[in-house]
């Protein structure tokens, strides 16, 4: 696995995600939650919003675009009108630094 540092810590505040694009075509999302930091592609499948900006509910985040759902662990579609899953990427955190395997989702 090739985990690389997208964010510190203190970059993203508990309850709230941000996104950082890895390569030409794909920006990563990174959420705090109470329980570790969860990372999913930052583009909605179903309207090509930003999840980052998006709600999040417990472990689910809100498409601000259109209101479609996606579980923060596995990118699982789970609220229309989004049905196509988004790709998850695991996640470690190193003292400050939230470290994501995103070549390997």
């Amino acid at each position: 696995m090739a985990y690389q540092t997208l964010f510190q810590v203190s970059e993203i505040p508990l309850g709230e995600g941000r996104a950082k694009p890895v390569d030409d075509e794909r920006t990563v999302a990174v959420f705090h939650l109470a329980d570790g930091f969860f990372a999913i592609d930052d583009t909605c499948s179903h309207a090509q919003a930003s999840l980052s900006e998006g709600e999040v509910v417990e472990h689910t985040v809100i498409c601000p675009r259109h209101g479609g759902r996606f579980d923060l662990m596995s990118g699982r579609a789970t609220g229309l009108p989004a049905t196509a899953p988004v790709a998850s990427y695991p996640v470690q955190v190193d003292g400050e630094s939230v470290l994501v395997d995103w070549e390997g989702g």
